[in-house]
């Protein structure tokens, strides 16, 4: 087995709100992957006392003691037990039914002989590489697929100058837009402080016999597909295959210093937390 990991901040000065980590039961049974993707408030005021990265350690070590320990249960089982724990750890200090108590986007793969599992939920990625070479992307698009009149106002905010009072004035509009749809019925989902929300992820599980690897993707990674549009998530798995995550990420960043302004490839920040995992079974 293979196991290759890298995680980087966006901004040097910024903690990484991203969290990954990789878990081998001493049986030797199997394993599991933990990736989140901590979702940065628009503002301080979120009604909780901790971090992003607070919630990220938290959930990420629950999800990934329980996804060994409780084999009997299913990944949304596994989420939704972590997503309980977490909120029951700020319960008595935090406002968790505030819209931006502290949250993160997940993926989850797990393995023995006979099965490969995994859920995603929000705007990180699995890519499932078969023996053949087909790499399969498992993707939650709700995000991407948001109603037209929010891609408008999207388009409406690049459209104006960097650092304009009309820009500023359109992004917080559009941010509000967005709000909206967040943990909302007909918008997109996010592991926050409802356990229910495990219920809305992608999983599903493979035989073992048609995996032959895999790789967790957190949005800042992905960016090498989605925004800079360097390749198909075939050409993505073969770099993170051949020349590992560290190098995906560092191409990234390289694509990024090309376009500061998002000029050429129009992003909500220049950089971004990034974070990918990849596994040969």
């Amino acid at each position: 087995m293979r196991i290759e990991l890298a995680t980087e901040p966006g901004r040097p000065e910024h903690p990484n709100e991203d969290y990954a980590a990789v878990a081998l039961p001493a049986s030797g049974q199997g394993g599991s992957l933990v990736l989140l993707d901590g979702v940065t408030p628009p503002r301080e005021d979120d009604g909780c006392l901790h971090s992003v990265t607070w919630f990220t350690a938290r959930l990420g070590g629950a999800l990934g003691e329980l996804s060994v320990s409780r084999r009997d249960m299913g990944l949304p089982g596994v989420l939704a037990a972590a997503i309980s724990r977490t909120a029951d750890a700020h319960r008595d200090t935090c406002d968790l039914s505030h819209p931006r108590t502290p949250q993160a986007t997940v993926v989850l793969a797990r393995w023995d002989a006979e099965r490969v599992e995994y859920l995603v939920l929000s705007d990180s990625a699995l890519l499932v590489q078969a023996p053949d070479g087909t790499v399969t992307p498992v993707l939650d698009e709700r995000l991407a697929t948001l109603p037209p009149h929010i891609a408008a106002a999207r388009t409406a905010v690049r459209a104006l100058p960097e650092g304009s009072a009309e820009r500023d004035a359109a992004g917080r509009e559009y941010v509000g837009l967005v709000e909206a749809l967040r943990n909302a019925e007909g918008g997109f989902h996010t592991a926050a402080a409802d356990p229910s929300v495990a219920g809305r992820a992608v999983a599903g599980t493979l035989p073992h016999s048609r995996v032959r690897a895999f790789a967790a993707l957190s949005d800042g990674a992905t960016r090498w597909v989605e925004k800079f549009r360097e390749g198909d998530w075939t050409d993505c798995f073969g770099v993170l295959d051949k020349e590992g995550p560290q190098r995906l990420i560092d191409r990234v960043r390289e694509l990024e210093l090309a376009d500061p302004d998002g000029t050429a490839f129009p992003r909500g920040k220049q950089h971004d937390d990034a974070a990918a995992v990849f596994v040969a079974l």
